[in-house]
């Protein structure tokens, strides 16, 4: 271990918001660390005074936050950035069709590789310290989540991934897809860092036989990750090919349950609203993915006042999660001219990404800046220019601090960013091999068209 895993650690010179119930906030905070734990949050010149032996990072007066969590990601998204893909794409069937289901053939095990560090880069650099990531890469199926999970513990961050299971390749596929996920749950089962998950693509896309063989062979405390009801074409073409909405084919199957992540949940009708939230599964909110592929908008106020838990996620459109909860306190805004909207919805959906993380990574501090908790902190550069407390957080949090650069993020009492340079991935250097290996996958892609 190096000497920043080891060593007696306070980020001071800030102001710490701890993330816990209930929220606390203190000017002139600090927080200190030993190895991988948080030992004492407190008032700076008392913690700097009981531990003079500690090496300190300055906060040059920002914010001193939990480190984010993101429930939904595609890691492997980001070669189709600046691809052409040749071919008019209206709907979001053509969509998945002509771009993101070529570009998953397409990858290579460096391509996959490639994508997957670089964009732990971008989660480094915005704060993200665990997130939750739904892969496919048809060519390099098998053992596909250890070349990612190879990176993530070279980034240093922590993560829950699964390979998304889907039949649309055909039934020997959709059956290693499950394999892979099942496979990698149980080496990883025990891992304090990077664990497994139930991986499926979407209701339309699976077999009755498929998703009763997924829920006869996953283990319960294994969760499943899907995308659910992002289009209304998930939910007429299960109704067309399956005999039933997607919801219902989840629920009768088992799989819908308090481990059980459903990506969007955009098209859904009040009952289906009343079965997610008894089963308490969490709807994952991906509003700028949404906005991009123009398949409309979670009504967030509804699905929580059917008592539905919401989190957030990116989608692969980014890495950025307080830029998401911008975007989906704008979007919720945007919708109505109640000048109120946002401020009851919007605060909830952090808390419920680190209560998911928590389960799933058998955490119960995770996301909470609180002696014991994972040493997962960041910085962010914002000096605020006003009053900051517990009351108006949430306001210079989406108003402003949403858009101030992380100054320093640290995972598991391992400093990974430090005066905004990574320590653990070089992003140039990875760029310039990315740069040489697209090239072939954009060539393959477009032999696949």
């Amino acid at each position: 271990m190096t000497e920043t895993e080891t060593g007696t650690w306070i980020v001071d010179n800030g102001i710490v918001a701890t993330g816990g119930t209930p929220e606390r906030v203190l000017h002139n905070g600090a927080v200190l660390w030993q190895g991988e734990r948080i030992v004492e949050v407190g008032r700076a010149a008392e913690l700097g005074a009981r531990h003079p032996e500690a090496q300190h990072l300055d906060a040059r007066g920002g914010l001193i936050l939990p480190g984010l969590v993101n429930l939904h990601h595609h890691l492997y998204s980001l070669p189709a950035r600046g691809l052409d893909p040749g071919i008019a794409m209206n709907g979001f069937g053509p969509v998945l069709e002509h771009l993101w289901w070529r570009l998953d053939r397409a990858l290579d095990a460096e391509a996959v590789r490639l994508a997957a560090a670089l964009t732990l880069t971008e989660c480094i650099r915005t704060g993200c310290t665990t997130l939750f990531d739904h892969h496919a890469s048809p060519a390099v199926l098998d053992g596909s989540l250890d070349l990612i999970a190879a990176e993530v513990e070279r980034a240093g961050l922590s993560a829950v991934l699964c390979y998304e299971a889907s039949d649309r390749n055909g039934r020997d596929e959709a059956l290693a897809g499950l394999a892979e996920s099942l496979r990698f749950h149980t080496a990883r089962r025990h891992d304090p860092r990077i664990r497994g998950m139930l991986g499926l693509h979407a209701s339309f896309t699976l077999n009755d036989a498929t998703l009763d063989r997924a829920a006869a062979d996953r283990p319960p405390e294994a969760g499943c990750h899907i995308h659910l009801a992002e289009d209304i074409l998930d939910v007429r073409a299960s109704i067309d090919r399956h005999g039933a909405a997607p919801v219902e084919r989840l629920h009768r199957t088992g799989l819908l349950d308090d481990r059980a992540l459903l990506a969007h949940g955009i098209h859904l009708d009040g009952s289906e609203l009343d079965t997610i939230a008894a089963a308490g599964a969490v709807i994952v909110h991906n509003p700028e993915s949404n906005a991009n592929n123009g398949v409309g908008r979670l009504d967030l106020a509804r699905a929580l006042a059917h008592g539905c838990t919401l989190g957030l996620g990116t989608d692969g459109m980014a890495s950025a999660m307080l830029r998401a909860l911008r975007a989906a306190f704008l979007g919720c805004r945007a919708a109505t001219t109640d000048r109120s909207a946002g401020f009851a919805e919007i605060p909830t959906l952090l808390p419920a990404n680190r209560a998911f993380a928590r389960r799933l990574l058998d955490e119960p501090l995770l996301g909470e800046l609180t002696p014991d908790a994972p040493a997962d902190l960041i910085v962010l550069d914002y000096p605020p220019a006003t009053p900051l407390d517990t009351t108006n957080l949430f306001g210079h949090l989406v108003y402003a601090a949403s858009e101030a650069p992380v100054r320093h993020t640290i995972a598991h009492g391992r400093i990974l960013m430090q005066d905004h340079e990574l320590t653990t991935l070089d992003p140039v250097e990875l760029a310039e091999e990315s740069r040489a290996v697209a090239p072939g996958v954009w060539e393959r892609f477009r032999r696949l068209g």
